[in-house]
């Protein structure tokens, strides 16, 4: 009786054993023992980093599959990706190996891709996107802080000098020792020039303490603005003259650009000019008048009788200085 109670006892003990080491295995690695079948996918990275088989396959954050195989490719490392059969991964889809925290497992990270993409056939490619592990960031983070520590040390000696000379500091203490007495000087004229700028002396210190000045130069500002308002007017004025006059309005512009005007001027000049020509040469009563002498003589005669026919008159009678006159004239 005792044995068979005994035998019983080990029988649970066993079986209890072994359900806790399933239900160790299935914590600690994610997967089941007893899984349904799944679809494969195909994933290829330059580097695989810390993935292994069992690791996790998410689609946005949820688990839908496991790596069941790691192995090498075409130059590259490749993870076989298990997937549930339930889930369609979207053609456009990109895998990454992300990390669980910063000591936690690897797993693959899938995105949603686009909602109408058809998805992946069972076992087709998926396109991946390669990120940056923990062991390189800390890599790289070590790297610049040996440059950081290098540039420190490159200007403390820079600052502080070294064996072979003195750095800024004792450059800038010798400096101003050697020129304390102009340092001083400088200082002091540069504090003469500022009293006397607060008390309103010179040009410069009217400017900073005479509001006059100050509303004076607004006045000319605002006559500047004025000056350029007009000019602006006129400007615009003259653009409006030159358009009337390039439309053929107004006098300078029917002369400018009316044919039959300019075609009139010409006419006109030309007959003044023929005009002249004829005064010139003597045609006509006016070009005789101008180059005949002898109407000239022939005046200056009969200025001369007429003159001697009035001397007559004066010793005559009236009868008698008709006579004389028209004797003089004729």
């Amino acid at each position: 009786m005792k044995t068979s109670q005994q035998s019983v006892r080990v029988g649970l003990f066993f079986l209890l054993g072994v359900a806790l080491v399933w239900v160790t295995y299935e914590t600690l690695s994610g997967t089941k023992i007893f899984k349904a079948n799944g679809y494969t996918l195909i994933a290829g990275f330059p580097s695989l980093q810390d993935l292994k088989v069992t690791d996790e396959v998410r689609l946005a954050g949820v688990v839908i599959g496991a790596v069941s195989e790691t192995r090498l490719g075409n130059n590259r490392a490749e993870a076989v990706l298990s997937i549930d059969p339930k889930v369609k991964v979207p053609s456009d889809a990109t895998a990454t190996v992300a990390s669980a925290g910063i000591i936690g497992t690897d797993y693959v990270s899938i995105d949603l891709g686009s909602p109408g993409a058809p998805p992946l056939a069972p076992g087709s490619e998926i396109r991946t996107r390669v990120t940056p592990d923990i062991a390189t960031i800390m890599t790289e983070l070590g790297d610049l802080g040996q440059k950081l520590n290098g540039a420190m040390a490159t200007i403390s000696t820079a600052f502080g000098g070294n064996e072979k000379g003195g750095g800024l500091f004792q450059k800038l203490d010798q400096l101003i020792g050697d020129n304390k007495e102009k340092i001083t000087a400088t200082v002091s004229n540069l504090d003469d020039i500022t009293t006397k700028l607060d008390r309103g002396e010179g040009t410069m210190g009217k400017l900073i303490n005479d509001s006059s000045l100050h509303d004076q130069l607004l006045a000319e500002v605002g006559e500047l603005k004025s000056a350029t308002d007009q000019a602006k007017e006129f400007i615009a004025s003259a653009q409006g003259m030159v358009a009337q006059v390039k439309a053929g309005q107004g006098a300078l512009g029917v002369l400018l650009y009316d044919p039959q005007s300019a075609q009139d001027i010409k006419t006109a000049f030309s007959n003044v000019r023929i005009v002249s020509d004829k005064l010139a040469s003597g045609h006509g009563t006016l070009g005789k008048l101008i180059n005949d002498d002898s109407l000239y003589t022939g005046a200056q005669g009969t200025l001369n009788k007429a003159d001697r026919a009035m001397d007559s008159l004066n010793d005559s009678g009236p009868i008698s200085a008709v006579g004389i006159l028209a004797n003089s004239l004729f």
